[in-house]
């Protein structure tokens, strides 16, 4: 139950501070004297989407309190534990400020919070029909939603299947779109795959067959060197050594151990020798080739850089290149089976969705039946005893919330043929069958406080006396808030408030008062005759205060 609402510098509000009962709560007050933006401030601090230009002018910020009474059971409990805010003993302080330059902050009992936090604690809290609410009355597209709230439907497993269905659906026809491509392609794949294949090149093989090629083409005269070089170890230094060697044993002898030194190096650098003399040999024999094998290894070379070119990549990835290419040519052959797999279960999707959608109906339908007995309860104590609220399912096209399209019609007369509300109930009788809509969908729920914005619009007399009564009786549930024109209604409210406008300074300010019971008899008196209060208003504004 909202307890307080205290605004500082909203709009022409300069201060103010209202304290709300329980049961049935009114405000009246002529035309333009500030009645709406009490409902703008308090929409401000709940985090609804409003107005930008809140603050009063010449004022550095605006500023909104509301502070609300919660039973252990409120449902708002569970949005202050989301979000990790601990609720006070019985009590929830939600304070909201608007700077001049437009920036806004929001606190929950002295935390600071998102605006998306006051918005889903709102949806706990308060509930406000406002004097245009009946158009969506008037759009068949909301009363789908209207009954489902009635009925109290959880849409999470018929969207999930819905999502689900969609998913399915999505990747076979990705699939298709896939094998169709590469269908068209088979042709140029294969071909690719096969001269690939036949090539086999190696990573590295590119850069051994240039270094070759590159060998061999300067091979004739690098051989001539090293033939000479050869000559000169085999023929020269190695004979010239050995017979050194020889010469050198013959007089060890007799040299007394003077010669064991340079024995020993000559013999190491024989063994030298023979190793370099051995290395040289390799050497000639690996550049000894015939010409064909240059033409060879030529050929190789250019054929894997030419199909490096035409494929754009790199000599060194074609072995990958070649895989990737098999891979699109599998996909190809196994396509089939992959559809198959896809479209078994679409099947299994669809057929998912319509057994949820199925039993979606069949809830929409009884409970549609309620709405309709509900709703002719509620409308006969608002003088519509003699209408027929209907509501009419149709099939719709499948989608997220079902197969059903759901429309609301009346007919406000005996033997009058039914018809949307549109075209059938007047102004008055469409404010009639919001109110006996949202009575039907509200439930049980004391926790909630019920804001109704000039709902009595288009309505007098023994009518409005009707909506008044049924307002009262409303309030016996739940906390009603009824910002009204009409003096029937007002007379229905256990706590009375008076708004008006005052100049001050010359600065127009709206302000609100507590209304005795005299000063609710001065101003239903003005209600009922306008300007000029007579004595018969009063007594008829005592009649109606009983």
């Amino acid at each position: 139950m909202l307890r307080t609402l205290e605004i500082r510098d909203v709009l022409i509000i300069d201060r103010l501070s209202l304290a709300l009962g329980p049961g049935l709560n009114v405000l009246t007050g002529e035309t333009g004297a500030g009645k709406s933006i009490l409902l703008d401030a308090l929409g401000f601090v709940l985090g609804w989407r409003g107005r930008a230009d809140l603050v009063r002018a010449g004022a550095a910020q605006g500023e909104v309190v509301a502070v609300f009474d919660l039973d252990a059971l409120h449902p708002a409990h569970a949005v202050l534990a989301e979000a990790g805010i601990e609720a006070e003993e019985g009590e929830l302080i939600l304070r909201r400020i608007n700077t001049a330059d437009g920036r806004k902050t929001a606190w929950v009992n002295d935390r600071r919070v998102s605006g998306e936090v006051l918005r889903d604690l709102s949806d706990a809290l308060v509930e406000l029909h406002g004097q245009h609410d009946d158009r969506g009355l008037l759009n068949p597209r909301g009363h789908r939603q209207l009954l489902d709230a009635f009925a109290g439907l959880d849409l999470a497993g018929m969207r999930a299947t819905w999502r689900a269905r969609a998913e399915a659906r999505t990747a076979l026809q990705a699939a298709q779109s896939a094998l169709e491509r590469a269908q068209v392609e088979e042709e140029y794949l294969r071909h690719a795959v096969e001269e690939l294949d036949k090539l086999n090149p190696e990573p590295g093989e590119e850069a051994t067959l240039d270094a070759r090629r590159r060998l061999m083409q300067g091979a004739e005269r690098i051989r001539a060197d090293i033939v000479r070089a050869h000559g000169a170890l085999s023929d020269g230094a190695e004979g010239a050594m050995r017979d050194a060697l020889r010469w050198m044993e013959g007089a060890s002898d007799r040299a007394e151990g003077r010669l064991d030194g340079a024995l020993g190096a000559l013999n190491r650098a024989l063994i030298e020798l023979g190793d370099a003399v051995g290395g040289v040999e390799e050497a000639l024999r690996s550049l000894d080739f015939n010409p064909a094998e240059l033409e060879a290894l030529e050929e190789r070379l250019f054929a894997i850089r030419a199909l490096a070119r035409k494929h754009g990549v790199l000599p060194d990835d074609l072995g990958g290149f070649a895989e990737g290419l098999r891979g699109r040519l599998a996909a190809i052959d196994g396509g089939a089976a992959g559809l198959a797999r896809l479209h078994e279960a679409v099947t299994k999707a669809d057929a998912a969705y319509l057994r949820e959608a199925a039993a979606l109906t069949l809830a929409r339908r009884a409970a549609a039946q309620r709405l309709d007995l509900a709703m002719a309860s509620e409308l006969a104590p608002l003088k519509m005893e003699r209408a027929v609220f209907t509501t009419e399912m149709t099939l719709a096209e499948a989608g997220p919330d079902g197969v059903d399209s759901v429309t609301f019609t009346v007919a406000t007369n005996p033997g009058a043929p039914a018809g949307p509300l549109n075209r059938i109930a007047s102004g008055g009788e469409l404010s009639r069958f919001l109110l006996a809509l949202k009575v039907c969908l509200m439930g049980d729920s004391p926790g909630m406080t019920m804001i109704f914005d000039e709902i009595d619009r288009g309505v007098g007399g023994a009518t409005a006396d009707a909506v008044g009564r049924r307002l009262k009786s409303l309030s016996d549930r739940a906390q009603v808030l009824v910002v009204t024109h009409s003096p029937q209604v007002a007379a229905k409210g256990a706590h009375h408030w008076q708004v008006s406008k005052r100049v001050e300074n010359g600065a127009t300010l709206s302000s609100v008062v507590t209304l005795s019971e005299d000063e609710r008899v001065e101003e239903i008196a003005r209600m009922l005759a306008g300007d000029t209060v007579t004595q018969a208003a009063r007594e008829a504004a005592r009649a109606l205060l009983g």
